[in-house]
């Protein structure tokens, strides 16, 4: 499983133009759904034209590798033959995490990873399970959810997920330098949240998040503004309170 955490992070780290997309999906029963799509196509038109054989070596071949349908990351651990846990609860949320890549014109063209219908407990256990395994998960899905309002914590707006999975595999020092090119490596970040039923309300403003239709809202990272400490924006609430119908 690290293995391919790792593969996914290649695909984030190694582009200066990379646009990552997440969506989270807010159910009336309390779940709820995200997905993280990466496009890397880019990246592998100037990889195979620099070096035609590259997507066939080292990382690239195991890139490849990799399922273009929705794998759970527990069938994946074992069919690598590296399942090492019996545990229920690991097991029940390695089962609701999923994987895949994508393809154009047989060419990897991406990669996508989605977490599926996740209640409060599963993100109670999931907090346990990345203990271990970092995953570059979406910090907005640890908003608190009850099926008809979100409370946002602005906090979460920031890639501590991402950078502490990339840490998994550099030293400290490395990782402190590769958060500080954050803005080289990415071109655009967002996070759409969306709702089953209409918002009724919003309260509380952030620069960085609009509401985009009757369903919806947007966060648009300014990474500048991120990893700059002296930034200060004009509306920065910590607490953002979204009622559904």
């Amino acid at each position: 499983m690290k293995k391919m955490i790792v593969l996914f992070l290649i695909s984030l780290f190694m582009l200066e133009s990379c646009s990552v997309n997440s969506e989270i999906i807010y159910h009336q029963d309390a779940s709820s759904t995200s997905a993280t799509d990466i496009d890397t196509r880019e990246f592998m038109a100037e990889m195979k034209a620099m070096t035609p054989d590259s997507l066939k070596q080292n990382e690239f071949a195991e890139m490849d590798k990799l399922p273009t349908t929705w794998t759970s990351i527990y069938e994946l651990e074992k069919q690598e033959g590296k399942l090492k846990t019996a545990n229920p609860d690991t097991i029940r949320i390695m089962k609701k995490i999923f994987m895949k890549s994508k393809k154009e014109n047989n060419q990897p063209s991406g990669f996508a990873f989605k977490m599926e219908h996740f209640t409060p407990e599963d993100y109670r256990a999931l907090k346990n399970f990345t203990k271990e395994e970092k995953l570059p998960l979406d910090q907005n899905i640890f908003n608190s959810w009850d099926g008809k309002t979100l409370t946002i914590d602005t906090e979460n707006f920031n890639l501590k997920n991402i950078e502490e999975a990339l840490r998994t595999k550099t030293s400290k020092e490395e990782s402190e330098k590769m958060e500080g090119m954050m803005t080289m490596f990415f071109k655009k970040i967002g996070t759409s949240l969306k709702f089953e039923n209409k918002i009724k309300s919003i309260t509380g403003k952030h620069e960085w998040l609009k509401q985009t239709d009757d369903y919806s809202v947007r966060i648009e990272y300014d990474l500048k503004t991120l990893y700059d400490t002296e930034a200060k924006l004009k509306n920065a609430d910590q607490k953002i309170v979204i009622i559904t119908e």
